[in-house]
């Protein structure tokens, strides 16, 4: 029997996680699955009268207005499903977010730019600083989707032997930062434009007027400073804990490091040409984007008659709603650049054909997407969202627990249901419709809930068999040693998702209770939207 097949009868806690997640379905028969059980409790609920008070919104008297269930099977929704489905469908916001920005990161990825500048970063690292350089390229290489698994924990494996440490050391700390780490970084990006169009749909769908608009960079604070709290976590975790355990690493005797890729090959004269050029084209397109915000005119400032006193993340609002077109003119432009000096882009065809093959990857997440929004809108329309919000409100405020600690639940309720639902935005599309709503009328921003969710989400997904990576890091641990399963892969990135969740839940509450502002113009607690009844 191989050491794959017998890890998968491993026992206790963690070949339970496994066996119940590989009964789960695909994540789009789950929001089928899902949308019929809904359809099947709004005309439950319908019948039963089930109601609450709507938070912001008064009849002409003067009172509350009602909110009732509204049954799925009615006539109006019936017809409202079947007439409506293209437009629900290509008005669900982050697919036009997602759409647009991979656009311009197919070039990228696919002109090698990704994969060299990974290389170029970590090649050459003093061993000294070897694991904080590999934590922390690792989580900026999060702005490189797939990249950043396929190149980045290869190549930490190769550094890490060839500078005399455990290669499985190298690969645990770069998993621990793309994945674990995957939603701290400098500056925002793809996975921001995924995660704040699920919210703003959510926020669109509970009617609720909280004076909330969405802002692509509604967590960059919070996220630039998560980077810095997981880098020392990672640091520690691999060199006190995790190297020690592995031991002193002997290669089997048949073990050939050159045939394991050419990750570790030194960058060709034509590539260093290309990352220079690249970061030409990414200064330019900076300096272009600073020029439209304070340059003649002003376009990306909203500083017209009405807004020449408002607040300056008021007056900055075009600019961060540009900053999504902005990444995809960024990635395009640097892409193009890197590759026509490279060679891997030789005309005006084979910039077409990456940005074809970017949209190609995403026909997964198109077919997500059409499951995904139906559920949201119909959520929506059936009431419930707005109810279970008042009520799960209405509870919280009368547990007496402070808004920090309610975060810190909702941070550990999204680790433990990672475990078994491995996308995070069918998680979101999921949880969104009723957390957005219930934590604003308590008094905590959709920015505040979305940062909850994915310093949650993004603990446990070194953890969890159904993280689609997941069998691929076991490939690359078994090149390096051949009997490393699938146990003992979890086994050494369990201490990183303790760690990196006590730091993040941590930060969250702090954060919180101090309340610093999540980005520009995002603060983590709103004004509550009229009384809780």
């Amino acid at each position: 029997m191989s050491d794959q097949t017998a890890s998968s009868d491993q026992k206790g806690f963690l070949g339970w996680v496994e066996k119940t997640g590989n009964k789960l379905p695909d994540p789009v028969f789950i929001f089928f699955y899902l949308i019929i059980a809904l359809m099947i409790v709004s005309q439950i609920c319908a019948w039963l009268g089930v109601s609450a008070f709507h938070p912001s919104l008064t009849n002409p008297d003067g009172t509350p207005q009602l909110e009732e269930a509204a049954s799925l099977f009615s006539p109006e929704n019936i017809q409202r499903l079947w007439v409506e489905m293209p437009t629900t469908f290509t008005h669900f916001h982050p697919l036009g977010y997602v759409l647009v920005v991979m656009l311009g990161a197919g070039v990228a990825e696919r002109s090698g730019l990704f994969g060299s500048a990974i290389r170029g970063a970590v090649r050459n690292a003093p061993k000294a600083m070897l694991t904080p350089l590999v934590a922390l390229i690792a989580m900026l290489s999060n702005h490189a989707a797939d990249a950043g698994y396929v190149v980045m924990i290869p190549l930490a494996a190769i550094i890490f032997a060839s500078a005399g440490r455990h290669p499985l050391a190298g690969i645990a700390a770069a998993f621990a930062g793309v994945s674990g780490g995957f939603s701290a970084n400098i500056t925002p990006g793809q996975l921001d434009a995924l995660l704040f169009g699920i919210t703003e749909s959510a926020y669109e769908a509970s009617n609720i007027d909280g004076g909330w608009s969405v802002n692509f960079a509604g967590n960059w604070y919070f996220i630039a400073v998560l980077l810095f709290i997981y880098l020392p976590v990672i640091w520690m975790v691999t060199d006190k804990i995790i190297e020690p355990r592995l031991g002193k690493w002997k290669p089997d005797a048949d073990s050939d490091m050159q045939s394991y890729g050419d990750e570790d090959r030194p960058l060709t004269e034509g590539e260093k040409k290309g990352l220079g050029r690249a970061g030409l084209a990414i200064l330019g397109v900076a300096l272009l984007w600073v020029f439209m915000t304070i340059g003649p005119g002003t376009p990306l400032l909203a500083d017209g008659p009405g807004n020449e006193d408002a607040a300056w993340y008021v007056q900055a609002g075009p600019l961060f709603r540009s900053l999504v077109a902005a990444f995809l003119i960024l990635f395009l432009a640097a892409g193009w650049a890197y590759g026509s000096a490279a060679g891997t882009i030789k005309n005006h065809r084979d910039l077409v054909n990456m940005m074809a093959g970017g949209m190609k990857d995403m026909g997964y997440y198109l077919v997500l997407a059409f499951a995904a929004a139906h559920f949201v809108a119909m959520f929506g329309w059936s009431n419930l969202g707005l109810i279970s919000a008042v009520h799960g409100a209405d509870a919280i405020n009368n547990s007496g627990l402070p808004l920090p600690a309610v975060l810190g639940l909702i941070v550990l309720f999204s680790a433990a249901l990672n475990l078994f639902v491995g996308s995070a935005s069918a998680k979101w599309a999921l949880l969104a419709p009723v957390l957005v709503p219930m934590l604003m009328l308590v008094g905590i921003s959709p920015d505040g809930a979305t940062a909850a969710y994915r310093v949650g989400d993004g603990a446990t997904n070194i953890i969890t068999p159904l993280m689609v990576y997941f069998p691929l890091i076991l490939v690359f641990a078994q090149r390096w040693q051949k009997n490393f399963g699938l146990g003992s892969l979890t086994a050494m990135m369990i201490p990183y998702s303790i760690w990196m969740l006590i730091t993040g839940v941590a930060l969250m509450m702090i954060w919180l209770f101090l309340g610093i502002d999540l980005g520009p113009g995002a603060p983590a607690q709103i004004p509550v939207p009229g009384t809780v009844s």
